[in-house]
């Protein structure tokens, strides 16, 4: 077999891998295995490229043995830190980590890209265009992706916005259009380096100024944004160098970002064109109405007691399980229901939490089996018949001033129908505001009882209260 052809079929065998991985990870169930059947086509790739080592003429084998150094210098950097942070990143930081590691995706586009516009004097015209397209998504993603992660991470603070902020947007988009132009112009000589230069740096720019000024309430949707932007430029990528493998994982992480992006964007109740040509995120909340009624605070032990004597519990987690690390000590709670025979379910709406997918991760790191999670479609017309709603560390997803407050900042946002239970207990750190900074109308509600404080701590004590309920049994029987 020639090296060309184990190449190819190398190309071949990855592609597959990639795509059916993909498809595996639709289903919480199967996606483990389609994660590793992604890596192992990842793996085969990044062999077949040393393989084409092999195949290199004799005239132009200057300089291999330094570019193989260096090539070697890259994949043990990039495998030790990746093996590193993912070893050591908590589930609250893991949003933080998907936006840096597409950030890097994005980056590497703009890096390949960049070496064609180096050496690419043999190029055709339009390969210059997809060239420069790839280089310019690419360095949006990059530096998006990583103002994305400061904000995440707490680095940067309250979204940063400017008068005329549009205008500034579209002059550095304008500036980037001319010097691409430019670039295609030249196409070689010193002018040209200079033209590429001021390219990159305006596409770098114009990642940050579009990402800066969005709320941290809005960051799935940017996440999965500069996803199907990373997915789009390697694709382009691919067209450019000639590789198969590129041109498919391109495009399926492009379209899947894609398809993702508008799935979150219609749970936020934003079109395409407001997440991607308006400040989505910020939020006027001088324009919401007033909320009557009181907050009832409970204790831990009398909602743990009412749970166990219910028939059936629906659980809506947000970011504060996350933030508490509270999963674990949530599960070991649902357990003790399920024992005293209660039915108990999870309601996941698609933004909660900080980046797509978020809650599901977090109740699959504790072993909470698949079939206890329920999207919100599928689950909202089951609050009516609900015992008990428990509400953890979520807000803005569950506030009922969305379906009927025309004033909110929210109105129209698809909500978990949590205020039609019969009864409702909320574990919240506090009463400050969620994420949208908009008052929840559920907390004043008549069947809504608040308990207050860290959820780890809250649901420890409710854990404790089961047991000692079950532990006082016996000794009554006794007596």
């Amino acid at each position: 077999m020639s090296v060309q052809l184990f190449i190819e079929l190398a190309g071949l065998v990855a592609a597959f891998l990639l795509i059916y991985g993909l498809k595996r990870m639709s289903s919480p169930v199967t996606a483990h295995g389609g994660i590793l059947l992604a890596g192992i086509g990842m793996l085969v790739v990044i062999l077949a490229s040393w393989v084409h080592v092999l195949d290199v003429p004799p005239a132009a084998q200057s300089g291999l043995a330094i570019k193989i150094v260096l090539a070697i210098v890259a994949l043990a950097l990039g495998l030790g830190w990746a093996a590193w942070t993912g070893r050591r990143v908590a589930i609250t930081a893991m949003p933080q980590m998907v936006a840096l590691y597409n950030g890097m995706g994005g980056g590497a586009a703009a890096a390949i890209a960049a070496a064609e516009l180096i050496g690419g004097t043999s190029m055709g015209g339009v390969h210059w265009v997809v060239t420069l397209l790839g280089a310019s998504i690419g360095s949006i993603s990059l530096s998006g992706s990583v103002v994305a992660w400061a904000k995440l991470d707490g680095r940067l603070g309250t979204p940063w916005r400017v008068r005329g902020q549009h205008w500034l947007n579209g002059g550095v988009l304008a500036a980037l259009v001319a010097f691409g132009a430019g670039v295609l112009a030249t196409q070689s000589g010193a002018g040209m380096a200079v033209l590429a230069i001021l390219f990159f740096v305006a596409a770098l720019g114009l990642g940050v100024l579009a990402t800066l000024p969005i709320g941290g309430a809005d960051m799935p949707v940017v996440i999965s944004l500069y996803n199907a932007f990373t997915g789009l430029a390697v694709g382009l990528d691919g067209f450019v160098i000639g590789n198969p493998v590129l041109m498919i994982a391109g495009m399926v992480v492009g379209s899947a970002g894609t398809l993702l992006t508008l799935l979150m964007a219609r749970a936020m109740n934003r079109s395409v064109s407001n997440v991607l040509f308006s400040n989505f995120g910020e939020i006027d909340t001088t324009s919401a109405g007033t909320i009557s009624g009181r907050l009832k605070p409970a204790e831990a032990s009398d909602a743990a007691i009412a749970m166990r004597y219910a028939g059936k519990v629906i659980i809506a987690p947000g970011y504060g399980l996350a933030a508490a690390q509270a999963q674990q000590k949530l599960y070991e709670f649902v357990k003790l229901l399920q024992a005293a025979g209660v039915e108990v379910k999870f309601a996941i709406h698609p933004v909660a939490g900080r980046m797509p997918g978020h809650m599901d991760v977090l109740l699959a790191e504790a072993g909470v089996p698949y079939d206890l999670l329920y999207e919100l479609d599928e689950i909202n017309e089951e609050f009516a018949d609900t015992d008990i709603a428990l509400v953890i560390g979520a807000n803005d997803v569950v506030n009922p001033s969305a379906r009927t407050e025309k004033s909110s900042p929210i109105y129209g946002m698809p909500i978990l129908n949590v205020d039609r239970a019969h009864q409702i207990y909320v574990i919240k750190r506090g009463q400050g505001k969620g994420y949208a900074g908009v008052e929840n109308a559920l907390f004043y509600a008549d069947n809504c009882n608040m308990v207050y404080g860290d959820a780890q701590a809250v649901l420890a004590q409710m854990v404790q209260a089961i047991k000692a309920l079950g532990e006082a049994a016996p000794q009554e029987q006794a007596a």
